[in-house]
C-alpha cells in the first residue's frame, strides 16, 4: 500500500498529460500547481518554468480589446457562492482562439477560495460550428433567393405594364407567382420542421390514413410543375396507414421531387401491403427513378443535414427531414438500386400507432 501511494502522484501526472484539453491549477495563494502538457502547449510554456508562479502571470490570455483573463474573471474574488467561471472565448499570444473555462473551490461558505481550476481548449470546434452556420444561411438565402427573385419579377411587370398584358398573360404570370409562393412556403416548412426535429418538439396528428389517396395528391402536385413521367402504381385493398395525412404527403412529396431533380426518366411510385416478414403490418412505399443512382458508399450519407451530391442544387434538407417524419411514425427507409438503374427508395409504414403496439 506505501508503495501504490507513492506512485498516485504519478499516475495522476500521466493522465492529467493525456488529456486533449490544457489544465492549470493554482492554489488559494493564486499560485500556480500544475499545468499539464496541453496547457503548455496552449500558453508556449515549459511546466516546470511556471510551476510556482502567479496564475496572473502564467494565464496570458487577452481578448479582443486587450484585457487579460484574470484580471477580468477575478476568480479569487465576488460572491461567495460562486464556483465557476463560465467558458469564453479568449486569444492566445499568438493570436489563436482558446475557449476556457474554470471550476472555483471553497472548503466552505464563509472561508476564501483555495483552488481554481482552469480547462483550456482549442476554439476550433467553434469556428467550425460557425462556418456550419454560415453555410446554413447561406443554404438558406440561395434557396429563398431563387423563387422570391420570379416573385418579385413577377409583380413588378404586372404593376408596370398592367394595361398593356392580356388576360392571358396576366394569368401565366399570376400563376408562376403562386407557384413560387407555394415553393417559399414549403421550404419555409421544411426549415421549421427540422428544427422541430432536432428539439424533439415536432407535433405529429397521426390518424388512419388512406395511403394510395395521399400519395397521389403528391404524385399530382408534382406533376404539375416538371414535365417527366410520374406514375403511381398502388395496389388493391391496402391497409390504412397511421399518420399524420400532411407529413405523409410532405415525404412522399419531397421524395419524388428528390427523384425529379437528380434523377432521370420516369419516376415510379409504387404501393404495397408490408409481407408477413416485416416487422410490423402496413404499406411499403418505393420511390423509383431511372437516373445514375446512389452509390452504397455515401448512402447513410444522404440522410445527414445540408449534404448535397451531384450539381442539381436543392437545399440539403428533403432526406433528412423525410427520415426523420419517418421515424417519428415508427417507419423505416432504406436506399437500394432500382431494377432498370437508378435510385429506389423504399419506406416501410405502419398501419398502427407502434407506441400501442
Amino acid at each position: 500500500m506505501p508503495e501504490q501511494t507513492e506512485r498516485d502522484p504519478d499516475v495522476a501526472r500521466e493522465a492529467l498529460d493525456a488529456l486533449p484539453d490544457g489544465a492549470v491549477v493554482a492554489d488559494g495563494d493564486g499560485v500556480v500547481r500544475i499545468v499539464n502538457r496541453a496547457a503548455a502547449r496552449f500558453l508556449r510554456v515549459r511546466p516546470e518554468d511556471v510551476v510556482g508562479q502567479p496564475l496572473a502571470s502564467v494565464l496570458a490570455l487577452q481578448d479582443q480589446e486587450g484585457r487579460d483573463w484574470y484580471s477580468s474573471n477575478r476568480p479569487y474574488d465576488g460572491l461567495q457562492t460562486r464556483t465557476a467561471v463560465p467558458e469564453q472565448s479568449w486569444l492566445l499570444t499568438d493570436g489563436t482562439e482558446v475557449l476556457v473555462a474554470a471550476r472555483i473551490r471553497r472548503p466552505s461558505l464563509d472561508r476564501p477560495v483555495d483552488l481554481v481550476a482552469i480547462g483550456i481548449r482549442s476554439g476550433r470546434g467553434r469556428a467550425r460550428l460557425d462556418r456550419e452556420r454560415s453555410d446554413l444561411v447561406a443554404t438558406v438565402a440561395h434557396e429563398l433567393r431563387s423563387p422570391l427573385t420570379g416573385v418579385k419579377g413577377f409583380v413588378q411587370a404586372l404593376l408596370n405594364r398592367w394595361d398593356k398584358l392580356n388576360d392571358e398573360q396576366k394569368k401565366l404570370m399570376l400563376t408562376t407567382v403562386h407557384s413560387d409562393s407555394e415553393r417559399l412556403s414549403r421550404l419555409i416548412a421544411e426549415l421549421l420542421d427540422v428544427a422541430r426535429i432536432d428539439t424533439g418538439r415536432l407535433a405529429l396528428y397521426p390518424r388512419p390514413s388512406d395511403a394510395s389517396v395521399l400519395a397521389g395528391r403528391a404524385v399530382q402536385s408534382v406533376r404539375a410543375s416538371t414535365s417527366r413521367a410520374i406514375e403511381l402504381d398502388a395496389a388493391d385493398g391496402l391497409p390504412e396507414v397511421h399518420a399524420d395525412p400532411d407529413k405523409f404527403t410532405q415525404v412522399v412529396t419531397n421524395l419524388i421531387e428528390n427523384a425529379v431533380r437528380h434523377g432521370d426518366g420516369r419516376v415510379l411510385v409504387t404501393l404495397r401491403a408490408l409481407g408477413p416478414e416485416a416487422d410490423f403490418p402496413g404499406v411499403s412505399i418505393t420511390v423509383d427513378d431511372e437516373g445514375g443512382g446512389i452509390a452504397p458508399e455515401i448512402r447513410k450519407r444522404v440522410f445527414t443535414k445540408f449534404w448535397k451530391h451531384g450539381e442539381r442544387g436543392g437545399s440539403g434538407l428533403g432526406m433528412y427531414l423525410v427520415n426523420g417524419l419517418i421515424r417519428a411514425h415508427g417507419g423505416s427507409l432504406l436506399i437500394d438500386d432500382a431494377p432498370g438503374g437508378g435510385a429506389r427508395i423504399v419506406i416501410a409504414w405502419p398501419a398502427h400507432d407502434p407506441e400501442r403496439a
